[in-house]
């Protein structure tokens, strides 16, 4: 199975979901330093809809310009995050079972 991870070495929840899928046997990881290799506003909103959720749950909210984007609509949230990758809640799990966001970690378990 290949599994594509939206990951940032930085952080500990994406450091722990890249364990549980090198630990997970049979799988190929593609790890995509999103930070420095952003995803098209396109496929942010293809990963979101294989994952269930709308583009404001894939936000960092906590992040200074995300408090700009409190009323935008979908478009504009994905605009921001494909121009500002670090709006990009991580890590986002890409398998051909689904996508999932890894917070908490163990919830790609759900993908694998």
């Amino acid at each position: 199975m290949k599994a594509r991870i939206f990951h940032n070495p930085r952080c500990s929840k994406s450091r722990e979901a890249l364990a549980l899928l090198e630990a997970a046997p049979g799988v190929e990881i593609e790890i995509v330093d999103y930070l420095k290799t952003p995803p098209s506003a396109a496929e942010l909103e293809r990963l979101y809809a294989r994952a269930g959720m709308s583009p404001r749950d894939g936000l960092r909210k906590g992040e200074d310009g995300a408090k700009a984007l409190a009323g935008a609509d979908d478009a504009a949230v994905l605009a921001a995050m494909a121009a500002n990758p670090i709006l990009i809640e991580r890590p986002l799990v890409e398998t051909e079972k689904g996508v999932a966001l890894g917070r908490p970690p163990e919830r790609i378990g759900a993908i694998l």
